[in-house]
């Protein structure tokens, strides 16, 4: 029985073993190549140049790169030609030197050469990736080298690992990349003015440019500086032609600065498409710059032209939007305000997705620059939430209409009216034209009075400090003949007379009416107190011995010696 058990654990072990074995074989035979034919493209004919001379490294794609650029430093247009495929472009050995040439110059001048991804293998597998891309430890026979923009398109610069029949595997420029060299060139080679200069000023300075590069940039910036100059003062002198309050002035004032923003990077482009074309890597700094500044400087002239027009049709309505019976201008405009605020925010964010789109982050600056930039956005993020925050309480109050433009409020015990919404803070301006800036999460996160949201009536009420002993009821029939007679008081059966307090010195008397809105008010607010100081000065004794009555408080002193002397007696 035992020696049963023991066959019987011997073939079950086996067992184990073969069938672990079918899993491991299959993936032994997936990672390790089977075959040692390498990975090529088979051409039937392999024209490259060459000649006389140190042949160039074709083995490896570093190779080839390394010892092209370096023939073609030494101008040596042959021996550099042995780098190219030229199957897909006809010509002469003239022609195609002066294609070798042109390739040697889009790569110096226009294409920024990443080292870091040019293998030095002859099957260029990259050693150095992750091994979480999905083209680590694969063969390639395909580099893409960079890609350049022509008629809207990009165009790859590749390099590719051909083999002729009979001959060995070699790193080449590709044939397609050849054939489109000319009009590369044609695109991106120097201008008429860059020929016209002499040999010393094209030669390399330092990094990628040239001397006359090194030169025509300062030039280029004070050309742009001296046209911005000009618009400055061609936009002040015509709106020096026009009152401060006429429509055309707020709209050139608005678009002043924008202006000159454009002006400066207009002039700095025209200037480089026309006379100079910087090398690559300046190239590809200056570009998106420049076209940042393009983008911010027309959507700064559309934002001014609409924000100066909404301005200029609300400050010439403001008597009209503070009328107590023009509730439904104010609504409009408070909703028409933020409609813009909406308007514009989205327009800021499509000008900024046509930046990032139209500027090719991703293969002018470098996903590694977007990525260094990651930290410093999340800490401008939170830096601004409360920017943020402020942008959500301008919709908010605007469509919730807890304050709109021209309503009356008290903000901090001042009497205010609502001139403008921002983005971030509201514009009151006070009842002495004083324009007062609060941040809209005041008006979100507190609470304030508004006088005029749903009724512009306002109860006014002016406290009198009067001698305790004052016969108030003497007081109420001035009172009652006021609030009769005075044009701004809407209903004198609301005026109200009365002690609503007491202390040792004297008693506080309150006299209320009703206005018809708050600018009306506050005028009668101040008649009234006039009146009622009047009333009670004409009633109070003018004796030194105190005699009654008394309306007005006294400051009271007691007597000692007088005291003592009555009780001898």
């Amino acid at each position: 029985m035992s020696a049963l058990r023991t066959y019987l654990f011997a073939f079950l072990t086996a067992l184990t073993a073969a069938l672990g074995a079918v899993p491991l074989g299959a993936q032994s035979q997936r990672d390790i190549a089977q075959s040692s034919e390498p990975f090529v493209y088979e051409v039937d004919q392999l024209e490259n140049g060459g000649g006389a001379g140190t042949p160039l490294e074709l083995d490896t794609p570093m190779g080839l790169v390394e010892t092209f650029m370096a023939a073609g430093e030494a101008r040596d247009w042959t021996r550099a030609s042995a780098a190219l495929d030229f199957a897909n472009l006809d010509g002469t050995d003239a022609s195609r030197r002066e294609v070798t040439a042109a390739l040697y110059d889009l790569l110096e001048r226009s294409v920024a050469i990443d080292w870091a991804v040019l293998p030095d293998r002859p099957d260029a597998v990259d050693t150095e990736t992750s091994s979480k891309d999905p083209m680590a430890g694969t063969p390639r026979r395909s580099i893409t080298l960079a890609e350049i923009e022509m008629d809207g398109r990009s165009v790859p610069i590749r390099i590719a690992r051909v083999q002729a029949p009979g001959g060995e595997p070699v790193w080449v420029f590709s044939r397609q990349t050849v054939a489109n060299v000319p009009a590369l060139y044609e695109t991106y080679g120097p201008t008429r003015f860059e020929k016209a200069l002499p040999p010393f000023l094209r030669e390399q300075a330092f990094w990628t440019l040239a001397w006359w590069e090194v030169i025509a940039l300062p030039l280029i910036l004070i050309v742009a500086a001296f046209a911005a100059f000009f618009t400055y003062l061609g936009i002040r002198r015509f709106r020096s032609r026009f009152q401060h309050d006429d429509t055309i002035h707020g709209v050139l004032r608005a678009v002043h600065l924008p202006a000159v923003l454009l002006a400066f990077a207009g002039t700095f482009a025209l200037v480089r498409e026309t006379f100079f074309r910087l090398s690559g890597p300046v190239k590809d700094l200056l570009d998106p710059l420049q076209l940042v500044l393009i983008i911010a400087a027309v959507l700064g002239i559309g934002l001014s032209i609409i924000e100066a027009m909404f301005e200029i049709a609300t400050d010439k309505r403001t008597d009209a939007l503070e009328d107590p019976d023009n509730g439904n201008d104010r609504d409009y405009y408070t909703k028409l305000s933020a409609i813009r605020r909406i308007v514009t925010a989205l327009v800021m964010l499509a000008a900024v997705g046509f930046l990032l789109v139209a500027s090719d982050v991703s293969s002018t600056l470098g996903f590694s620059i977007l990525a260094s930039a990651g930290v410093l956005g999340l800490v401008l993020v939170f830096a601004g939430r409360k920017l943020l925050g402020d942008i959500m309480s301008s919709v908010q109050i605007a469509f919730a209409q807890t304050a709109r433009i021209g309503d009356a409020v008290q903000y901090e015990g001042q009497w205010c009216y609502v001139e403008k919404i921002g983005f971030t803070h509201l514009r009151l301006r006070t009842w002495d034209e004083r324009r007062v800036i609060a941040p809209l999460s005041d008006f979100t996160n507190k609470s304030f009075e508004n006088w005029t949201k749903r009724d512009a009536s306002l109860m006014m009420h002016v406290e009198l400090e009067l001698d305790n002993r004052s016969d108030v009821e003497k007081l109420r029939g001035p009172f009652r003949e006021f609030v009769e007679q005075d044009e701004d008081v809407v209903d004198p059966d609301d005026a109200i007379c009365e002690v609503v307090g007491q202390n040792a010195q004297a008693m506080v008397v309150r006299f209320m009416a009703r206005s018809s809105d708050p600018k009306c008010g506050w005028k009668m607010h101040c008649r009234l107190r006039e009146r009622m100081l009047a009333v009670a000065a004409g009633l109070d004794a003018a004796a030194s011995n105190e005699p009654a009555p008394a309306f007005l408080p006294r400051e009271r002193e007691v007597r000692m010696d007088l005291a003592g002397k009555d009780e001898s007696e």
